[in-house]
């Protein structure tokens, strides 16, 4: 029997890491892979999942006492004969039984490792996370960078700014995330207020929309912020805007940003843990302190200046062709697993 790899998620409906997760598992599945995956109930994520040939079995994951899902995770183990366990994130992986196979944990933020005891290995989505792995007592040798990818955004349709609601000609940035303390969206707003001419499109949702909106209200740029939700049209979305805008406070990686660099376009970023390791201030970004006054400087500079823009967008298109492309990133993950197997 070949190798079997079985990879478990329970995740918000909305999210990075999950996001992540159907990307990676449709694209191993594409590339030969023999998979299940187990998930938390969720309609949307499961229809995604068999769409792209996937075997889907939903489960509870409320909570790491669960016994229901506790007990069919085992049955599900039993049954598929995995040789790999891949579980993402800590309730996944407290819920996991212990069995005949590898069991391997993706890493995508600073968590607490007692969570992670039983696994034989980690995966870190940055070196930064590998590394505090390893400064927290696991061996070298069992924990393993392995970033993300995404698609190649290059040939998106821009949307109609009308449907926007934003005036041919006016500069665009663009915000990708939860509506989250950690993502700096009242920086961001603030910083703003300092860039009269640019229009700000915040994709996402989140507990802090009606603080948020508030916010806007209070600083006097409501009518130049558009919060848009969640949207499946994201590139479309990229492609519209002239550059996009990270104020999180706290941020492991940064998917946004290699979205942002697979779709040509600039980023500005304040200087968190995963747009540190990633942009190379000044060549396929711009890195600045975590405050309203650098943030909203770069944020002019980039409005103002096209030829700026786009030295930064080729400089980030060559970074993500470079690191971050599909093929690169499944390869990788393949000659992981291949590794263990032997």
């Amino acid at each position: 029997m070949g190798r079997r790899l079985l990879q478990a998620i329970a995740g918000a409906p909305y999210g990075g890491a999950e996001t992540f997760f159907v990307r990676l598992v449709s694209a191993l599945q594409r590339a030969g892979e023999d998979q299940q995956v187990l998930i938390r109930r969720d309609p949307n994520r499961s229809r995604r999942l068999r769409e792209a040939g996937l075997q889907v079995t939903e489960l509870g994951f409320r909570n790491r006492l669960d016994l229901s899902t506790h007990l069919a995770f085992r049955r599900e183990v039993t049954r598929w004969k995995p040789s790999i366990v891949l579980t993402w994130m800590s309730r996944a992986t407290q819920l996991c039984p212990a069995g005949d196979f590898r069991h391997v944990a993706r890493l995508g933020g600073y968590y607490d490792l007692k969570y992670y005891r039983r696994c034989d290995h980690l995966i870190g989505n940055t070196r930064a996370i590998a590394a505090y792995a390893v400064a927290h007592g696991w061996p070298a040798e069992r924990v393993h960078y392995l970033p993300n990818f995404v698609p190649d955004l290059s040939a998106a349709t821009a949307v109609d700014r009308a449907t926007v609601e934003t005036p041919e000609g006016a500069p665009i940035a663009i915000a990708l995330g939860r509506l989250h303390p950690n993502k700096g969206f009242d920086l961001l707003l603030e910083a703003l207020a300092r860039v009269p001419r640019l229009y700000l499109w915040i994709v996402g949702t989140g507990p802090l929309r009606r603080s948020m909106e508030r916010r806007a209200a209070s600083l006097g740029v409501s009518g130049r912020v558009r919060f848009l939700g969640w949207r499946d049209d994201v590139s479309g979305l990229l492609a519209t805007a002239d550059f996009l805008v990270l104020s999180s406070r706290r941020e492991p990686f940064g998917n946004v940003v290699i979205e942002a660099w697979s779709a040509s376009k600039p980023v500005v970023a304040v200087a968190s843990d995963g747009p540190r390791e990633l942009i190379d201030n000044g060549e396929n970004g711009l890195l600045v302190p975590i405050d309203v006054v650098s943030l909203a400087e770069a944020m002019t500079a980039l409005a103002d200046d096209a030829a700026q823009r786009a030295r930064l967008a080729a400089g980030g298109r060559r970074t993500y062709e470079a690191n971050f492309t599909e093929d690169l990133v499944v390869s990788r993950y393949r000659h992981f697993f291949d590794g263990l197997s032997v």
